[in-house]
């Protein structure tokens, strides 16, 4: 049984990436995302455009899932094609290079750690340190928890977390960050004054919403359910926060089509450079990674997961409060 360091060097045999495969898999999932997005204007009948909404919120899922992938350089690196492409689909995303890159690379290398900035995650405390904080700050940081926080993720996260936030932070060094609200807001009132209220809610508001919430949900959990560990600076190393402290998240396998194999987060903490097409073969290959810590989309989970509010190290596992 391979462990630590010797399990890490073991997987980099699969972070090799099909470039074929890589361009065939960006550009299907590009085509059928506009695709969907179109629907939800061409297709006759509310109940159409509907489903057209939700499966364009789960195709830019996947979309995102694999634009993750290439700024991790695990597929099409040094692609200048593919730069352009995904540089566009982040700030598509409100989701843009400049902030997303950083903050993910800073998630990666310190996941799970409780005494480091919250950059790319959500902050995790002591119950002790719960204790000492005022009403306000406490009422804050159960704010940023709050399911309904997450629910409303497209404007939470995405619009005010990742976009807004980033330029105000530094104007200059996420630039991106302020075309993308701009490019966001000048669709939304050019589809409105030009289509319609009706064309804009299911082209626009129902995809961003739908995917907003979901994407949202799937970063909290993946860190945040029942058996999750956390652990102080000096205690920590990499390869144990890959495997104790990331989900491997049940689905099945449309779901897993739609985020991209998103689910099999403890080895894509494990290795990042692995594509995300290969990340069941890894699993397969290797039992020291078959039986991770887990969590589903079931509501029993889904619930289990939000009660999670602090780290309590004298039980050695998240609490509520």
């Amino acid at each position: 049984m391979l462990t630590g360091k010797e399990l890490i060097l073991a997987t980099r045999v699969y972070a090799k990436e099909d470039r074929a495969k890589s361009w065939l898999y960006v550009l299907s999932t590009l085509v059928l995302m506009l695709a969907a997005y179109a629907g939800t204007y061409f297709v006759p009948y509310i109940i159409g455009k509907l489903v057209c909404g939700v499966l364009a919120a789960l195709i830019t899922i996947r979309m995102f899932v694999i634009y993750h992938d290439f700024e991790h350089h695990a597929i099409l690196n040094k692609s200048f094609a593919a730069r352009v492409l995904f540089s566009l689909f982040g700030m598509f995303a409100l989701a843009p290079v400049s902030i997303w890159k950083r903050s993910h690379d800073y998630h990666h290398k310190h996941n799970s750690k409780l005494f480091s900035s919250s950059i790319g995650s959500y902050l995790i405390i002591t119950r002790e340190k719960f204790d000492t904080l005022s009403p306000a700050e406490k009422r804050s940081y159960l704010l940023s928890r709050h399911p309904l926080t997450i629910f409303f993720g497209y404007f939470t996260m995405f619009f005010y977390g990742i976009s807004m936030r980033s330029f105000l932070n530094n104007p200059r060094k996420h630039y991106d960050s302020f075309f993308a609200m701009v490019i966001h807001i000048t669709l939304i009132v050019l589809v409105v004054m030009y289509l319609g209220w009706k064309v804009w809610f299911f082209s626009m508001f129902v995809p961003f919403f739908v995917s907003g919430f979901t994407g949202d949900y799937l970063f909290y959990a993946q860190h945040n359910f029942p058996g999750v560990t956390f652990c102080d600076n000096t205690n920590w190393a990499y390869e144990r926060a890959a495997l104790e402290s990331s989900s491997f998240m049940r689905m099945n396998l449309v779901m897993n089509w739609f985020t991209a194999n998103i689910g099999y987060h403890h080895i894509h903490h494990l290795n990042s450079r692995i594509p995300f097409y290969r990340l069941p073969e890894v699993m397969h290959d290797f039992p020291e990674l078959q039986h991770p810590k887990e969590t589903s989309l079931s509501l029993k989970d889904i619930a289990a997961c939000l009660k999670l509010k602090v780290w309590d190290p004298d039980q050695n596992k998240m609490v509520g409060v």
